[in-house]
C-alpha cells in the first residue's frame, strides 16, 4: 500500500490548461485543477486556481455540506459572501460556511491565483498538534 501520492501540475501561471466543465452544469472555468483524484484524497478537496484579469466566477453558489477555505496568493480580487462585498488579495485566508452564497472576481490587472480547500463541516476531530506524533529518526538535511 503506497502511504504517498504526488503529482506536479506544473507552474500555477500555467494551470489554464485545466478546465472545470462538469457535464449537465453550465460552467467552464478555465485555470482550475482538482487535486482529489490526482493525489487520492479521501478526506477532503482541494484545487489550485487562476482567474485572469477580468475574470473570476460569475454566478453565486453554495454547499449542501462542505465548508471552504480560501487561501488567495496573488493578484486582488473582490468576494461576494452573503451580500458582503470586500477586497481579497496575496495572503486573504476566507472561512466559508457550506450554507453562505458566493462569488469572486479578479478585479486587478494581474492573474488571481488561490487554493481552495473545501471539507465536511465539523470533521475534524483533533487539533493539529493532538493529532501529529514526533519520530526519533533523524531528517537527512540536518
Amino acid at each position: 500500500m503506497n502511504t504517498y501520492q504526488a503529482h506536479n501540475i506544473g507552474k500555477l501561471e500555467n494551470i489554464d490548461q485545466y478546465v472545470f466543465a462538469p457535464q449537465g452544469a453550465p460552467i467552464r472555468l478555465e485555470g482550475k485543477v482538482f487535486l482529489r483524484e490526482l493525489l487520492g484524497l479521501t478526506s477532503m478537496e482541494i484545487s489550485l486556481n487562476k482567474n485572469p484579469p477580468g475574470t473570476g466566477v460569475d454566478f453565486f453558489h453554495r454547499h449542501k455540506n462542505h465548508e471552504e477555505v480560501y487561501i488567495f496568493l496573488g493578484g486582488n480580487g473582490e468576494m461576494m459572501v452573503d451580500g458582503d462585498r470586500f477586497s481579497v488579495g496575496e495572503g486573504t485566508a476566507v472561512r466559508i460556511a457550506p450554507s453562505a452564497s458566493r462569488a469572486w472576481w479578479n478585479t486587478g490587472d494581474t492573474d488571481l491565483y488561490y487554493i481552495v480547500t473545501q471539507s465536511e463541516t465539523d470533521a475534524l476531530k483533533t487539533e493539529a498538534l493532538d493529532d501529529g506524533e514526533f519520530l526519533e529518526a533523524k531528517v537527512p538535511w540536518v
